[in-house]
């Protein structure tokens, strides 16, 4: 069959899918619709029309997979907007709070604390912070582990103190 014919036969079955598509829909828009979209695909595809086939019975499967694909998108994107109407205000106050402003402030006073810490505190504290580790402080300032542990230790204790107004739920 030559693509004139097929697109005859095609036409002719308009009838027939706009029932079966209103079973699916419901709806005569909606019906009219998807049989439009089936004969689209029905002849973008005609090529992968074999002949012998029931013409019908392929155009049938094409408008209840296009359905079938409608009805999926449509709900995965409903799931999506109920999803984002269920956003509660405490997370929009979280959201909210997290910015780059915020952030530099933070680091602000963090850098601030930092620099009032004594030079003992201070040193092996940072070198902690980089990832050396207490044998390693101690050997590079020739102090026993026990005097870099509790040098990191009053330093973390001297920074909670003055960045208390940042801790979460105290």
């Amino acid at each position: 069959m030559n693509k004139i014919e097929f697109n005859t036969k095609v036409v002719q079955e308009v009838s027939s899918l706009s029932s079966y598509a209103f079973y699916f829909t419901r709806d005569e828009e909606n019906a009219n619709d998807l049989v439009q979209d089936t004969v689209l695909k029905a002849f973008s595809y005609y090529n992968k029309f074999k002949d012998g086939t029931n013409l019908q019975a392929w155009l049938y499967t094409i408008l209840k997979n296009t359905f079938i694909n409608y009805y999926r998108r449509k709900v995965k994107t409903n799931a999506i907007i109920l999803k984002s109407d269920t956003i509660s205000s405490s997370d929009l106050y979280k959201s909210s709070l997290r910015n780059g402003a915020e952030s530099k402030f933070v680091m602000e006073d963090i850098e601030g604390a930092l620099s009032k810490l004594a030079e003992e505190y201070y040193y092996p504290f940072s070198m902690y912070y980089e990832g050396y580790k207490y044998h390693e402080i101690a050997e590079y300032f020739q102090i026993p582990i026990g005097t870099v542990k509790t040098r990191i230790h009053v330093a973390r204790q001297q920074l909670k103190k003055k960045l208390k107004p940042y801790a979460i739920g105290k």
